[in-house]
Order: C-alpha cells, then sequence, then structure tokens
C-alpha cells in the first residue's frame, strides 16, 4: 500500500546500509522504495546446518514411522518420500501439491512414494485432508508444531523436498533442504527461484503449475532413474551449503560491510 512505501521509504532511507537476501530484493528496494543501489548489499542466507549438530534429537514422530515392519531391516524397499515441510498457510501451494500428488502412482512392481505433510497449521485443512484420502498413494499428516531436535529425523528420511509457493520472497525450508543435501522441488517465487536457479539445488516450476509439479516429482521418485536425478541435485546441496551459503563466507562478507561503513 502507499502508506506500507511511505513507511519503508523512511526507515531504510534512515540506513547506512540494507542487506537483503536475493537480487530480486534488492531491485525492489532500489526501484520501488527509491534506495541508491550502493546502499544495498545483497548476501545470501547461510544453509540451516546447524540443525545437523543438534546436541540431542529425537526420532522420527510415531505418525511417520515404518508402516512396513520389513522396512526396517531393509532400508532400500521403503517408500520414497516426498516432504512438505513447515508453516501450513494458503500461499504455500498445498492444495497445488495435492493435485500433484495426482501424478505420483508408481509402476507395477514400485513401491509406491509416500507424500508428508507435516508442520503448524495455519489454515483449515479439513477440505485438503479430505481430498488426499482419494489419491493412489499414502498421504501423511502431522499438522502440529515441529520441535527443532524432531527435523533432522524427517529431513533425513525425506527423499525429496518441496516448496510448491504461490508466493514468497524467502524460506527457511529451502535453506534447511540444503543444509541436509536433500533434493527439492520448488516454485519459482521470489528470492526461492533465484538460488535453485544459480545454485542447481532444486528442480524448478512455475508457480501454480500442478501438471509441472507433478512431472518433477515424478522424475525424483517413481522409475529406475529417480535415484541417479536425486543424487544430482543432493551434491549440488552439498556443495551449496560448504560454499556460497556457508556461514563462515557470509560472516566475513558482513564483517567487511561493517568496516566500509565505519571507515
Amino acid at each position: 500500500t502507499a502508506r506500507q512505501l511511505k513507511d519503508a521509504r523512511k526507515v531504510f532511507g534512515s540506513m547506512d546500509a540494507v542487506i537483503v537476501h536475493s537480487r530480486r530484493g534488492a531491485d525492489r528496494l532500489t526501484g520501488e522504495v527509491g534506495l541508491p543501489e550502493e546502499r544495498v548489499r545483497v548476501m545470501a542466507l547461510g544453509a540451516f546446518d546447524y540443525l545437523t549438530r543438534l546436541p540431542e534429537e529425537k526420532p522420527l514422530p510415531p505418525e511417520l514411522g515404518e508402516i512396513n515392519p520389513a522396512w526396517e531391516g531393509d532400508p532400500g524397499s521403503r517408500p520414497p518420500v516426498v516432504l512438505f515441510f513447515g508453516l501450513l498457510r494458503p500461499y504455500k501451494g498445498i492444495d497445488v501439491l495435492i493435485r500433484a500428488a495426482e501424478q505420483l502412482a508408481a509402476p507395477t512392481g514400485e513401491v509406491a512414494p509416500e507424500l508428508w505433510i507435516v508442520g503448524n497449521p495455519r489454515m483449515d485443512l479439513t477440505d485438503l485432508m479430505e481430498r488426499t484420502a482419494g489419491l493412489r498413494l499414502d498421504v501423511r499428516w502431522l499438522p502440529r508444531f515441529i520441535e527443532d531436535a524432531e527435523i533432522p529425523a524427517i529431513m533425513r528420511r525425506a527423499d525429496v523436498v518441496v516448496l510448491p509457493y504461490l508466493d514468497g520472497e524467502q524460506s527457511g525450508v529451502l535453506y534447511t533442504g540444503i543444509a541436509f543435501g536433500k533434493a527439492m522441488v520448488v516454485s519459482d517465487v521470489g528470492g526461492i527461484g533465484e538460488v535453485a536457479r544459480e545454485h542447481g539445488v532444486a528442480r524448478l516450476v512455475e508457480p501454480g503449475d500442478a501438471e509441472s509439479l507433478g512431472q518433477e516429482l515424478s522424475r525424483l521418485v517413481v522409475g529406475p532413474r529417480a535415484a541417479a536425478e536425486r543424487e544430482r541435485l543432493e551434491a549440488s546441496c552439498r556443495a551449496a551449503a560448504e560454499g556460497p551459503f556457508a556461514w563462515n563466507a557470509i560472516a566475513r562478507q558482513t564483517i567487511g560491510l561493517y568496516e566500509e561503513l565505519l571507515g
């Protein structure tokens, strides 16, 4: 709104420098707010790697445990898991994901993938839950607050992390997926699409395109080539977590900016 833009100009205009996490964010500050380009700095948001080395981790929640006891002794026979994780909000495209999931039925003889929808709800899920009951794959819902200590087990069990957002600039889930080296499929929105495009950490789809989303997910969890496709994305995530999204590098950039401003 005009009021928000006025407030943004007042607040950001008083800053010596503003750090943003994407070029799209920088373009908005220079184009819409009117900040001089030299006062806007783009620095990455780092991988959430602290979650990979918590002093205490909790086991996988019972709601997400193995249905078939045989899977415990033979991990290769487990169904691949597509994970949607984070606050459950309308703009995150869960309805699009459910439509896309209709394409994920496995060929005869293959284990069908599972879809996990995990996170604290900020919307009514009744209709969405009813729709998933008719899908040809298992959909497991865990609609509650997730503690940090629960995240590692959930992330490690997932084969693909999906962010089917309709809008947005950044997402902590993206940087959690990078930290855990997960194959991902994300919508081309804001800085999320920018990170995926530049660092190869995820497959990109247009927001709201359920057909394309289903196709990309299918390539990663269905068929004999799916594991190899995931491995390529996983390798890109590991490289990104150790390189441009490593906190040491980001800290050096931030310190450099402070030193520049202090003269």
